[in-house]
């Protein structure tokens, strides 16, 4: 019963909502929204992806967007379902250009949450399912190409005689979803990849790395893993998946090639690449341009006093080759999140003498908890079995906005302390020092305000609790010297080695290398929220910085992020490049302001 009343709430809501908004009447349509109301838009009616929250917000909206988009055929797609005192419910709808889907949720019969998200141009459909290609070519042609003919005909023109359409920079895990949408849109692409093979951007990490998000969560665009693939994935056979991938997906992908400055042509409307392929320097005009470097900019490396004359080895978490050199050395991990973690437990395996050096408090949360009490509804074996796919569970978290995100996770992590809080106690008596974010929202909101500041345990953390890992924690580093670091407590550890577990800058870093400062300064600090917590300075901007959608620089792209936003958001700025690429009228809603430019 309580379903069946939910559904009539939601369709009659619906048919209400698709009046008002055809009929253009703003202030009905303001009236089927509660006080405190959220719209999330992917494309749909932005050309953005951007969240208005409360009326005033969504009405602003709607006045730049409306008579553009003319939305329609709004549709209740399967059962809704009653969840407290709210319905919730998946609906399709179309535009001018587009047909959409979406996910609501009603509050005593007024919005609170609405998520739109764009899926697909309706002149521009993918090749897929009943639009899938032929293949074989039958009947008789003394022109006939054939499948590897016409493929290798593509890789000796794009770049060459034929210029593509969009350059990626990266060829990461983000590069390769991002080219794989493309590629099914037919937007041709270049992919430039400095590594000599798909997948080594993983390969050549150390040798303990493993992904620390389950597989339910991880699949590519296209191609989930199957069904026997491990919960786990280790780093080398991430890299197989992805080098197979690109080879079985027929993207145009240059390793061996490196980016050396690109320049935005102003008069032509066009990006001048530069890169050097096998050694050969190749110019490339693509129309747009966007960075794949990962979620990640430049690795940061302080500079401590003394560092030029240490005798030891020095390097930055993104360099370290693995334990096997160091037996019976003395290692020093400056840092305390999951890469600090990982290394200096693959040393402890390896017999180092190894010693952690904690600066500020870290966010730690167990990985069977993390799965069971965080992920396990969305992403998991059982979240399958109810129906629930990857492609939908992505869909319903982006349903919650930003903005309340905190409050939807707040109770999973605060279970968890209780859950763990035997756990927690041997790591605070070890010395450890502990947070669950600033304002305890825990593990998805500190990584998405500054992408560090956590570490998902699968062991480490025994080690420390035991001591054995050794940590010093609440000290910073005064000097180092040939043999050892001088401690701000006045303190001294010898060291043979030191590994900088210390992160990286924001992604337009990238930017300011390859391009220029100015244009880096110009697009401003990718990644954050405006949260006003810990390395995430206000102002609240309600959507990740730059990520996914248009910048203040014409052409100019970033895309990066776990699998999951990899997989998820490479959908959203394919279609607005695709979008582009036909010439369809795409007006912006809502760019972004820059208030950060690092």
């Amino acid at each position: 019963m309580a379903q069946q009343n939910a559904t009539a709430t939601v369709q009659a809501w619906l048919s209400d909502f698709d009046t008002a908004l055809q009929a253009h009447d703003i202030q009905r349509v303001l009236s089927l929204f509660g006080d405190d109301c959220y719209w999330r838009d992917f494309v749909a009616f932005t050309w953005n992806l951007k969240t208005c929250e409360g009326k005033d917000d969504i009405q602003t909206m709607l006045n730049a967007t409306l008579e553009n988009t003319s939305p329609s055929s709004w549709q209740l797609e399967s059962e809704a379902t009653q969840n407290g005192d709210t319905c919730e419910a998946w609906f399709t709808f179309k535009t001018t250009v587009a047909s959409g889907k979406g996910y609501l949720r009603l509050k005593q019969g007024k919005c609170w949450t609405l998520l739109t998200t764009m899926q697909e141009l309706r002149d521009f459909p993918e090749p897929r399912n009943h639009n899938r290609p032929k293949g074989a070519e039958h009947g008789a042609n003394k022109q006939r190409e054939t499948w590897l003919e016409a493929l290798e005909r593509e890789e000796a023109e794009l770049g060459y005689s034929r210029q593509p359409y969009c350059v990626i920079i990266g060829g990461g895990q983000g590069g390769i979803g991002l080219g794989a949408r493309l590629k099914q849109m037919r937007v041709p692409t270049i992919i430039i990849e400095r590594n000599e093979r798909a997948g080594d951007s993983w390969r050549k990490r150390y040798k303990s790395l493993c992904l620390h998000d389950p597989v339910w969560y991880d699949h590519l665009p296209y191609i989930p893993f199957p069904e026997n693939w491990p919960v786990f994935t280790p780093k080398d056979k991430v890299g197989d998946w992805l080098e197979m991938y690109t080879k079985v997906m027929e993207l145009n992908y240059w390793s061996s090639t490196e980016c050396q400055n690109a320049n935005y042509d102003e008069a032509t409307g066009e990006w001048v690449v530069k890169v050097k392929r096998n050694g050969e320097e190749i110019t490339l005009r693509p129309k747009q341009l966007v960075m794949a470097t990962g979620m990640s900019g430049m690795p940061n490396v302080p500079d401590f006093p003394g560092a030029e004359s240490f005798k030891g080895e020095q390097q930055h978490s993104s360099q370290h080759p693995g334990p096997d050199a160091y037996k019976g050395k003395k290692c020093v991990i400056i840092g305390s999140n999951n890469s600090a973690h990982d290394i200096a437990a693959a040393l402890w395996e390896h017999d180092a003498d190894v010693t952690m050096l904690q600066r500020s408090s870290t966010h730690i949360v167990k990985s069977d908890s993390l799965m069971e009490e965080v992920l396990g509804p969305l992403y998991s074996e059982e979240a399958v079995a109810n129906g629930v796919t990857h492609e939908k569970a992505d869909l319903i978290f982006a349903s919650i906005p930003y903005k309340i995100l905190p409050d939807f996770q707040r109770p999973a992590f605060e279970a968890i302390k209780q859950r763990d809080a035997e756990f927690y106690q041997k790591l605070e008596d070890a010395g450890f020092m502990l947070d669950f974010g600033d304002d305890e929202s825990g593990l998805f909101l500190k990584y998405l305000r500054r992408g560090s500041g956590y570490y998902i345990d699968v062991g480490a953390c025994d080690l420390v609790a035991s001591g054995d890992i050794k940590l010093r924690s609440g000290v910073g580093i005064e000097h180092i010297n040939p043999h050892s670091i001088t401690l701000t407590d006045g303190s001294e550890l010898p060291a043979d080695l030191i590994v900088y577990a210390t992160g990286y800058g924001s992604m337009n870093g990238w930017a300011a290398r390859l391009i220029s400062q100015e244009v880096a300064d110009k697009v401003g600090k990718c990644w954050g929220l405006g949260s006003d917590t810990t390395k995430d300075p206000g102002p609240w901007e309600g959507e990740l910085r730059n990520m996914w959608k248009p910048t203040q620089q014409e052409a100019l792209w970033f895309h990066g992020g776990n699998l999951h936003q990899s997989r998820h958001y490479s959908h959203y700025l394919a279609l607005q490049l695709k979008a582009r690429m036909e010439g369809l009228n795409t007006p912006v809603y809502g760019l972004q302001p820059v208030h950060h430019v690092s």
